[in-house]
């Protein structure tokens, strides 16, 4: 059957009906590229805020001496984890947990009760992003220079400016990079080993692969890691209910939508207050339409709040069309904040807050481990002292050398010698020292008890005691 044939066959079938052309179905719909448009406002000038706080704690912390040390370093090969006047060791693991759980709990309580305001705030993410995107505007132009350039042909005003944007973020990912490695090997000295080609092959290697991520990220991939790559996108619908705050477009006051005159009145029009001018469309990072209603790809950023009402005030209309609200608020019913998931969330954060910050407060700054000689449990010496042997693992886990004491606490009738009497332990050290436990078994029963032994530092300054097991014949 020819083509014309088949043609023919199809009018048959119908007087109105024509062929429809069968559409190849994609699996996979590239995104459009996102150019969010320039917005002053409330929102605004808190993510501006937020940039510089966190920014310049990334950047400047490393650069900050504390007693003589970097303020914060996380020396890997030391096994040292220094915060400001704090520091922690591998023993401190449980401190480290602690913190994590804290945050994830601190997470998830401030998005049950506000939303995405971590992603819109605070996420590294959203704040690098913002700084790329500043330095984009600052060379390309607004939005519709952006996308007149982007659309435009290669010439020599786009290869310049493309040039010079792509190298200020090259040379910010670096810095990023540079200042990352810096946390973790002392900045000042990794500088200068920088500048005069003696860097470490791993140093050189984080330092390129945080500088490429944060060019990537930043520069490149920008809101995809948020709809595609972070989880958190994902099951957030689980920690948000009716009465969590998001930012939301108020369909009961603006629609219908649709264009008029400035200062017209919509109820005279018989419209709402939304103009359908796409501000808040074009200002949003993720590229989404506030006024399609809740979506995961929202970062409560407030950006189309703040752009709706700039135009609101330019209709001379109320402001609050799209705003920070629930959804038993929109729909008119009672909106509570107090509520069973918060108050567990907030209950657990103050339990496990001051959990930390006592533990803190009581955690000792010396460490002791007792190991018996498992060679002989006990040594009978005259027929009436049966004595004990021990290791003795002494952790110095301050930043002064100390000289440390072993005694038997509370009980007199033992007595401990150690080899040497007194030892001092620099910081960070851990010494072996040998122990003999001894006690006349007169005084005693036989079989085995529990004793405690205390170290302590002979200025008085910290002791920590553990209890250890002491053997002895069980027919004396």
């Amino acid at each position: 059957m020819t083509s014309r044939q088949q043609t023919h066959r199809s009018h048959r079938k119908g007087a109105s009906a024509e062929a429809a052309p069968v559409q190849p179905i994609s699996m996979y719909q590239s995104r459009a590229k996102t150019y969010p448009r320039e917005i002053n406002g409330f929102y605004q000038r808190l993510r501006t805020i937020a940039v510089f706080v966190l920014l310049g704690l990334f950047y400047l912390l490393p650069w900050i001496s504390w007693n003589g040390r970097q303020a914060v370093l996380f020396d890997l090969p030391a096994r040292q984890f220094h915060i400001v006047g704090l520091t922690f060791w591998p023993q401190d693991f449980i401190y480290l947990t602690l913190l994590l759980v804290i945050c994830a709990l601190g997470l998830f309580f401030v998005t049950a009760v506000v939303g995405r305001v971590w992603c819109g705030y605070a996420c590294p993410q959203t704040v690098w992003t913002e700084v790329f995107l500043w330095v984009e505007s600052k060379i390309e132009g607004d939005r519709m220079r952006r996308i007149k350039l982007d659309r435009g042909p290669w010439n020599a005003n786009k290869i310049w400016r493309k040039s010079a944007k792509h190298t200020i973020w090259v040379l910010l990912g670096l810095w990023t990079g540079f200042t990352f490695v810096g946390f973790f090997t002392p900045i000042t000295d990794l500088g200068a080993r920088f500048l005069t080609l003696d860097v470490g092959g791993w140093e050189v290697f984080w330092t390129l692969f945080y500088g490429f991520a944060t060019w990537g990220n930043a520069g490149f991939l920008r809101e995809n890691v948020c709809l595609y790559m972070c989880p958190y996108a994902r099951f957030q619908s689980a920690m948000f209910d009716r009465d969590t705050y998001t930012v939301a477009y108020d369909p009961n006051r603006g629609e219908p939508r649709g264009p008029r005159k400035r200062g017209a009145d919509p109820s005279a029009l018989g419209m709402g207050d939304c103009i359908d001018c796409t501000m808040c469309v074009q200002v949003c990072p993720t590229g989404i339409d506030i006024r399609d209603g809740l979506q995961y790809e929202c970062i409560n950023c407030g950006a189309c709040a703040d752009a709706c009402d700039t135009v609101m005030d330019r209709m001379n209309y109320p402001r609050g069309l799209i705003r920070y609200t629930s959804e038993n608020a929109l729909e008119g019913k009672r909106s509570s904040l107090l509520r069973p998931r918060v108050l567990i969330y907030a209950a657990l954060l103050v339990v496990l807050a001051a959990a930390f910050v006592l533990g803190i407060g009581m955690r000792s700054s010396l460490r002791m481990d007792i190991l018996p000689d498992r060679n002989a449990l006990y040594r009978v010496i005259d027929d009436t002292h049966v004595e004990n042997v021990y290791g003795i693992k002494l952790m110095n886990m301050s930043q002064e050398p100390r000289v440390f004491r072993v005694e038997v606490a509370n009980n007199n009738a033992y007595s401990i010698e150690t080899d040497p009497e007194r030892v001092r332990v620099a910081p960070g050290e851990v010494r072996n020292l040998p122990a003999r436990v001894s006690v006349d078994s007169r005084k005693v029963q036989g079989g085995g008890h529990d004793i405690v032994l205390r170290a302590y530092s002979v200025d008085g300054s910290t002791s920590v005691t553990e209890t250890t097991r002491f053997h002895m014949p069980i027919n004396r």
